[in-house]
């Protein structure tokens, strides 16, 4: 492989993110403090939600954010198996049982028609994965919860700033959770947050991320330390301020890849649902003919950096095998077998989406 020229991504941290952090460091409150409060706040109102709670990671928020809903031993969660381990990881950590439903093809997104077969008396919620940037059917999902009673709990990891007819992600469910991974849309090195409009879940939140504690040694619930530092939040707050020109980048590269894209034989290039908004976390296509591996090489044989996300439906990972988990989702299989992640960063210039582009049509032309 020759060397790659343009990564799949590329973090942006600036002397904004620095300075802050250095203030931070001075002031000598490095732990959870004023910093993660203001960055709570501020994050919820970007949103449009009534509260914020900052938590240590993605994965730690959905273990929160399932907690808080009373969800454990016996309980079932349909979710998608197309996506992260964390997904699924985190209903396991509770000790309920995560239910794969399958996904639609067009979005990636978990598909409405594939949830109520799946419902038993033992279902408790709904966790739809807003992937590659770009919410799922959430008006179909929340009737179908709301006709049988069901909790919906957001993982929103990569769809900072989406909108779904209307409505933010992070408002589109009882509670909804977001990372600041890296490489996510926004980052503040390692770190996550729920949103909620409901008091009593943001209380049951705080609880579980420090210890279970109400009061300074007093745990009340079996709790875990999943705080944010004010270090990372002081990221945050920069990062904050720049999210909606990063997703707009975002964007702009997006169609300028469709447009140059759009005649490619072979592929399928990222489809946007009527009324949504799709920050491109992820810019994927699909390739129609060929191996996907095949495909892979080649275009980084031009330079270009790709990812595959993801390349195994959870319910195939060992294990989960382990737990006897099973599922039966071909859409989701045919996905993983077939998707390709392109760069769609805010750091690329107009070169750099001029070698993506030419990356992929030359790996048509050769396969």
């Amino acid at each position: 492989m020759s060397d790659i020229k343009v990564p799949i991504a590329k973090p942006i941290i600036g002397d904004e993110e620095i300075d802050n952090v250095v203030e931070v460091l001075k002031s000598g409150m490095i732990a959870q403090g004023p910093k993660v409060e203001e960055f709570e706040q501020k994050f919820a109102d970007w949103v449009g939600a009534e509260y914020g709670i900052a938590v240590s990671s993605g994965t730690a928020a959905l273990h929160v954010a399932l907690l808080s809903c009373d969800i454990g031993v016996d309980d079932e969660v349909i979710t998608s198996p197309f996506t992260f381990i964390a997904s699924g990881n985190s209903i396991l950590y509770t000790g309920a049982t995560p239910v794969f439903a399958d996904i639609d093809l067009k979005t990636y997104t978990l598909d409405p028609n594939s949830i109520e077969d799946l419902i038993t008396e033992n279902t408790k919620a709904i966790m739809p994965v807003q992937l590659y940037g770009q919410a799922a059917n959430m008006d179909k999902i929340n009737h179908i919860a709301e006709q049988y009673g069901l909790i919906v709990i957001e993982d929103a990891a990569q769809a900072h700033g989406a909108i779904c007819n209307g409505s933010n992600v992070g408002t589109l469910g009882d509670m909804s959770c977001f990372s600041f991974y890296p490489t996510k849309n926004m980052t503040t090195s390692e770190g996550g947050m729920i949103t909620t409009d409901d008091e009593e879940l943001a209380e049951n939140a705080r609880l579980f991320r420090a210890h279970g504690a109400y009061a300074r040694y007093r745990h009340d619930e079996l709790g875990y330390n999943y705080r944010m530092t004010d270090i990372a939040a002081a990221i945050g707050l920069a990062q904050l301020d720049k999210i909606d020109d990063f997703n707009n980048a975002r964007i702009e590269n997006a169609k300028y890849l469709n447009d140059g894209l759009k005649d490619v034989d072979g592929i399928v290039t990222p489809y946007c649902a009527h009324g949504s908004k799709h920050v491109y976390h992820q810019y994927t296509i699909r390739v129609e003919n060929g191996d996907r591996d095949d495909w892979v090489d080649l275009i980084n044989e031009y330079g270009v950096g790709t990812g595959i996300h993801y390349p195994i439906p959870l319910y195939y990972q060992p294990i989960y095998r382990t737990f006897g988990i099973e599922g039966d989702c071909p859409n989701s299989e045919f996905a993983a077998d077939n998707v390709i992640s392109l760069p769609v960063h805010p750091s690329l210039t107009k070169e750099d989406l001029d070698l993506v582009i030419e990356a992929v049509k030359k790996a048509s032309d050769e396969i």
